[in-house]
């Protein structure tokens, strides 16, 4: 018996979402998007108990994309989610694992490893955070139990846990019984929620003005003479601090991803048995979405909790840290950039000497630039690669679902090879160029900064998912009218 399968037995007896068995009405679906939504939310705002207030977010930074919130159930979000994804393209993808999936068979079974997986790794983003000390008990909620700091801690890993089976499901739900995915929803909401903060919020920050752009804004009208604003100090105060370049930055990033979005290749098709049936089949510039960028920043998002966890035991090889932000070593160089605090040399001055770490030199910020610059870029058209590969999206499973629903390309014979032939002409080398584009446009959004926070790959996975859920919301209506499209598409 081979290694597969040995472990296809286990893969199918690991708990699931039953799917529906025919046709899910629309008013249904979206009843269940909803409901998943609301639950989330609920979730988001259930805090763990028994945890400290004094617990550090490893994570604070990936919230945005990661779907989380901090001291909440909902602390690790979609991150087991996608980093079994990122294992599991890497392992195929080099061939440790080898499936083709375009076999039905060897789909279910990426599946089934892939919840597995998940499973594996809610256990191994926990415990980590809890042994190394990030992740503390309340010590008056033991005294007040009568209880141990150990036992309080259990408490706190079994909630974070529940919280991590919780959301794989509430995803499987969507994906089954709703529209789009849960994990593209849960994003949606946990950026829409930074936004909006970011838009409204009357806090103060540390340096006494309101988070909130708008109340920023009424607060310097109020306070600030006009003098000290129309000068060089002043306008750069309003373009950074006061928020401008981070709220224009939000809309234009907003409508070119709509733009982008809109861009595509259209292959022609003809139904071979319907004369004069015509259709088209949209390779879209963005055709893996942005969802790769997720897989990006989750794979430094690992390793930068690699670092954090190693520097807390005192290993500062890869670099040191204050809180869960590197100040020096490698994993200043892998972490992310997120405003332009991070890399214009007079605010990396500014924000390392307000927390009195070294300011790293010129040369150090600009290879730090540079760095994340290829992650994203290098990475991006790497993961789109594997990411079209393991869901079906790649040339030859795409020719072969153009075959099964009765249409050809005009001009071509009627076989799956000679639609193949076509689709290769298109699919890798957009996925590449939009791979890189999608890459290139995260940098820029992160390097200039968004409103609350939500960082550029959560703007840019935010306004897509949006865009792709208007598409899938009207494709759904459709098929509602028209009972034959849902044949054209494979649906019950």
């Amino acid at each position: 018996m081979s290694f597969k399968e040995s472990l296809e037995p286990i893969f199918k007896r690991l708990p699931a979402v039953t799917g529906p068995e025919g046709h899910v009405h629309f008013k249904n679906k979206m009843m269940w998007t909803l409901g998943i939504l609301m639950l989330y939310f609920i979730l988001a705002n259930v805090p763990l108990f028994g945890l400290s207030a004094d617990s550090i977010d490893l994570f604070e930074q990936y919230r945005a994309f990661f779907a989380g919130a901090s001291g909440s159930m909902m602390l690790l979000g979609i991150g087991p989610i996608v980093t079994a994804s990122i294992v599991l393209q890497l392992l195929v993808g080099a061939d440790v694992i080898k499936l083709d999936m375009s076999d039905p068979s060897d789909q279910a079974f990426f599946q089934g490893a892939q919840k597995f997986m998940v499973f594996v790794m809610i256990v191994l983003e926990a415990l980590p955070q809890i042994v190394g000390g990030y992740i503390l008990p309340d010590m008056g909620v033991a005294d007040a139990l009568g209880v141990s700091a150990g036992v309080v801690t259990f408490i706190i890993f079994i909630q974070i846990c529940i919280g991590g089976v919780l959301i794989l499901f509430m995803d499987e739900i969507v994906s089954k019984w709703g529209i789009g995915s849960g994990v593209g929803l849960f994003i949606v909401a946990g950026v829409s929620q930074q936004i909006v903060t970011g838009l409204i919020n009357w806090k103060l920050d540390d340096t006494g003005l309101p988070i909130g752009v708008l109340p920023k804004w009424i607060y310097i009208v109020q306070n600030v003479g006009a003098d000290y604003l129309f000068s060089g100090e002043g306008l750069s105060f309003m373009l950074i601090s006061g928020g401008i370049l981070a709220l224009v930055t939000t809309v234009v990033i907003f409508l070119m991803v709509v733009y982008v979005e809109s861009m595509r290749i259209e292959i022609p098709l003809s139904h071979s048995a319907v004369k004069g049936a015509r259709g088209r089949f949209p390779v879209k510039l963005i055709y893996a979405s942005v969802l790769p960028m997720i897989l990006v920043r989750a794979l430094q998002a690992n390793l930068q909790m690699i670092g954090v966890l190693l520097s807390g035991r005192g290993i500062t090889i890869l670099g040191e840290y204050q809180g869960s932000t590197p100040i020096n070593g490698i994993m200043y160089y892998i972490n992310p950039i997120n405003s332009p605090y991070d890399w214009i040399p007079s605010l990396v001055r500014e924000s390392f000497t307000s927390s009195g770490a070294p300011v790293p030199a010129t040369w150090q910020i600009g290879l730090h630039v540079l760095v994340d610059a290829t992650f994203l870029i290098v990475g991006g058209i790497i993961f789109a690669l594997f990411w079209i590969e393991t869901t079906g999206m790649g040339a030859k499973p795409t020719a072969q679902k153009v075959f099964n629903s009765g249409m050809q390309i005009p001009g071509f014979r009627r076989n799956v090879g000679s639609i193949e032939k076509v689709m290769i002409r298109y699919i890798p080398k957009v996925t590449i160029i939009g791979g890189a584009f999608i890459g290139a446009l995260t940098l820029v959004a992160s390097m200039l900064g968004t409103l609350g926070g939500a960082g550029g790959t959560g703007l840019l996975l935010a306004v897509s998912i949006v865009y792709r859920l208007y598409e899938d919301i009207a494709s759904e209506q459709m098929m509602e009218m028209h009972p034959m499209v849902r044949s054209l598409f494979g649906r019950e």
